[in-house]
């Protein structure tokens, strides 16, 4: 149950940094995708099921923010947590390299679905403009952040472990 809770609060406040505090930061209206970088993490150290589900939320509460289609990035966010899951027996906990080179894949996966779903289907076909205004930059300012995230979101499921055991052991 702390888990849970957890997990509902870390989502909402990441989607209320990415969709309030860092479009004030935002490099010629890049911003990072932390929403991104919550699911494969969560999808690399917890397995196939909590990245889809974390995916899943943390994209339905985007879709939330904005009007528009609900569920265009619940869906896509729920496909890379479940991709990034099929990973989580190579990882390794003291290694950046390995979420570093999924969140870099599935990046560049999501800006491929943007473009394919919100661009080129209006007619919009510039898509070397698009790689390189869009896609790259943000690409590379989710892999900076990365870098300042992934150690405390690696404590925080470390000590949500510790927790669930110790519930556990309680039980039994």
């Amino acid at each position: 149950m702390i888990r849970k809770i957890t997990m509902g609060v870390l989502l909402f406040v990441t989607v209320l940094l990415q969709c309030i505090v860092f479009q004030v930061f935002s490099i010629a209206s890049i911003k990072p995708n932390l929403v991104l970088i919550i699911a494969v993490s969560f999808g690399l150290m917890r397995g196939r099921t909590s990245g889809l589900l974390t995916g899943f939320f943390g994209g339905l509460l985007i879709d939330l923010m904005f009007p528009g289609q609900v569920g265009f990035h619940a869906l896509i966010y729920m496909w890379l947590g479940y991709a990034a899951g099929f990973c989580y027996r190579i990882f390794y906990d003291d290694d950046i390299k390995t979420p570093l080179v999924l969140v870099a894949a599935a990046d560049l996966v999501y800006g491929l679905y943007q473009y394919l779903f919100a661009f080129l289907l209006r007619g919009r076909i510039h898509f070397f403009f698009y790689l390189n205004r869009i896609i790259i930059p943000e690409i590379l300012y989710t892999i900076l952040m990365i870098i300042v995230m992934y150690r405390l979101l690696y404590r925080l499921n470390q000590r949500l472990n510790h927790t669930d055991k110790r519930s556990i052991d309680s039980l039994v």
